[in-house]
Formats: structure tokens, C-alpha cells, sequence
């Protein structure tokens, strides 16, 4: 059997208060705070992951940027993908920000683009893509050591090369995902990886196939990635009760206000990850809408809405039937998320082979 090409091998460290025993139930143990998230991020590099998520909200938990610099001494090999918001700040602050993490890091830093409304603020999909793809090619151009003059329509800069670079006097990879025809057009001209939620896998393809032909209508290549939760145990059985007792305790309306809670909850992505529910609902087997692919977390999250359930070798074959399908990465969870580190770890991780993505 012929070797499939390595990937990266992420998780996800829980800043956003996106932590539970049981679904919706919370816990002040586990709500996001600078011990528990740091151990998460420790445990992953531990488990030996090349990569960590560290998401991004406003109400919500922590800052991703404050969190980065305080556990980037504490890493010594593995990567943080780091979420900004695009105009959050103001952008030549922010590329100082990332290529001074970056030093910190040793050159391991990796960034997460996230395109969304601000807290207050409602702005159309057109003109709030056009700040995406402005704010991502003049901080890719800063991230590289370029002068920038741009007259945008969002960024108005007109600055000589910073001083401050990144390890490599390149930019770090853009990670970047959205369903939109303005989302996945903004991708294939600024974004490095393309980053899905979990879908069918005929539905993976035909995104992968568009996204391809977008990036090629711009003389660019995509690597993909895919974001997922998992529940892995012994057996399938142990899986299957793992995921029922996690969403056991969960009120419908405290559910629906979790979901409600995001600024992307009314997105085209996350009306996708619902409608996946729905169809789980009536295919007569619980939540799961296709073999191993269990939706019933997103009954409590807006965004990335289900879980690969199964025993060790149900969650590796799923997982390497995407890589061949040309996913490259992966970002993966579970709750409680130091618990299922270890246990995608013990079982599963060992068998794949990964490394950062070049």
C-alpha cells in the first residue's frame, strides 16, 4: 500500500469558553483561562501535534494574540495558528504583532484569517470581503518585508519595508475559509489553506474541486484543510455512548443560545453545518448524516458543528479518506479537550504520518 504524503496534525486550544464535560453545561473549570488553555496547548505539544488553534472572539474567553506571546516561550516545537480579525487593528500594528511572535516562535508561526461583522457593527458580504482580501495582501506584503502602497478601498498605507521580520523574511501561511462565492473568491486570490468545516464527503470533493478552479483563475494553487471535532475509544460502541453522554445534560434553548452567541452565526458556513444536522435527523441513525459523522455537537456551536466518532481504525480511515481526497491538514477538538488530546494521541496519531505544512 502506497504511503500517503504527510500531514499536519493540529489541535485546538479552547479560548473562546468552548470547553465542557457536558455539552452546554458549564463548568468553571474548564471555562477559558490563561492555566487551562496554556495545559491545553502543553498537552498537544506533548502529544507530539505540529500545530495548535487559537481562536478568536470578543465577548468570549481570551485574546488569541495576548494568549500567543504568553505560551510561545513555553513551545518548543510545535506551530500556533493564530486567529486575527480582520479590522480589529490597525494593520501595520498588527504585522509587527505577527513577526514578532513569530521571532518568539523560532519561525513556527502560522495565521488564522477570519473575515467577520465587529461587535455592534453590521456590514454587508461585498464591501466586508473587500476589507478581507486588502487586509490580507498588505499584511502578507508587510509579513515579507515589502513597502506597501495601497489605495483601497479599506487599507489606505502607503510604508516603506518594517524593520521587524519574521524568521524566514517571509509571511507565514494564511489559513482562510468561507462558503460564500465571496468568501471562497477571496481564498483562491490571498488565502495559502483553505479551511473547511465538516461536510458528506461528496460535498468535501465538490468544494475541493471549485476551489482548485477558483485558485487556478488566479494562477495560484490552495492546499486544504479540514476542521473537525472527534470522539475516539476503544471500540465503536464506547464512541457512540461517549458522544450521547457529552450532549446528555444539553437544553434545547441554552443550545440555541450558545449558537446564537457568535458575530458568524447567521453565515453561509454555519447554516450548512445546521442543515447537516437536519439531515442527520432523518436518517434514522441518532445524529450521524454519514458513516462515523456525528453532528450532534453542533447542537451546542455555532461554526464546526460535528464530530468523526468511532473506534481507532473507524477515525483513521475516515481521516485518510479525506487526505486522499487532497485535504493536507487537519485541526481537530473534542471535550473536554485536554481528554480527547490524549486519547486521539494514544490512539490514533501514531499511525499517521505528519509534519508541518511546508
Amino acid at each position: 500500500m502506497t504511503q500517503l504524503p504527510a500531514v499536519e496534525m493540529s489541535w485546538f486550544s479552547a479560548l473562546c469558553d468552548d470547553d465542557y464535560q457536558f455539552l452546554g453545561v458549564e463548568d468553571d473549570s474548564l471555562k477559558a483561562s490563561w492555566p487551562h488553555c496554556r495545559d491545553i496547548a502543553l498537552t498537544a505539544e506533548r502529544n507530539g501535534f505540529d500545530n495548535i488553534l487559537l481562536p478568536s472572539g470578543y465577548e468570549l474567553g481570551m485574546d488569541s494574540i495576548a494568549f500567543a506571546g504568553g505560551i510561545a516561550p513555553l513551545l518548543e516545537k510545535m506551530r500556533l495558528l493564530v486567529a486575527i480579525r480582520c479590522g480589529e487593528m490597525w494593520l501595520p500594528q498588527l504585522a509587527r504583532q505577527m513577526a514578532t511572535l513569530d521571532q518568539m516562535l523560532g519561525g513556527r508561526l502560522t495565521i488564522n484569517i477570519i473575515s467577520s461583522d465587529m461587535p455592534g457593527q453590521k456590514m454587508p458580504s461585498d464591501p466586508r470581503y473587500q476589507r478581507t482580501l486588502e487586509t490580507m495582501m498588505a499584511l502578507r506584503a508587510m509579513l515579507n518585508g515589502e513597502a506597501v502602497h495601497m489605495n483601497g478601498e479599506f487599507i489606505k498605507l502607503d510604508l516603506e519595508p518594517p524593520r521587524m521580520r519574521t524568521v524566514s523574511g517571509t509571511s507565514p501561511l494564511f489559513y482562510f475559509g468561507g462558503m460564500s462565492p465571496h468568501a471562497r473568491d477571496t481564498a483562491a486570490q490571498a488565502a495559502d489553506v483553505f479551511l473547511m468545516w465538516p461536510d458528506t464527503q461528496q460535498v468535501v470533493a465538490d468544494v475541493i474541486n471549485d476551489m482548485t478552479a477558483r485558485a487556478e483563475s488566479y494562477q495560484r494553487k490552495l492546499k486544504f484543510g479540514y476542521r473537525a471535532h472527534v470522539i475516539v475509544r476503544e471500540t465503536e460502541a464506547e464512541a457512540r455512548d461517549a458522544a450521547a453522554t457529552l450532549i446528555s445534560r444539553l437544553d434545547d434553548a441554552k443550545g440555541e443560545e450558545i449558537r446564537a452567541r457568535s458575530l458568524d452565526s447567521q453565515s453561509i458556513g454555519v447554516r450548512r453545518q445546521a442543515e447537516l444536522r437536519d439531515n442527520a435527523a432523518q436518517g434514522g441513525d441518532g445524529d450521524f448524516v454519514e458513516d462515523n459523522l456525528w453532528t450532534g455537537v453542533g447542537r451546542a456551536r455555532s461554526g464546526c458543528g460535528a464530530a468523526i466518532v468511532g473506534d481507532p481504525d473507524q477515525v483513521l480511515t475516515k481521516l485518510n479518506m479525506y487526505r486522499e481526497m487532497g485535504i493536507e491538514a487537519f485541526i481537530l477538538s473534542g471535550y473536554p479537550h485536554q481528554q480527547e488530546c490524549d486519547l486521539f494521541a494514544r490512539y490514533v496519531l501514531p499511525q499517521i504520518n505528519h509534519a508541518p505544512l511546508a
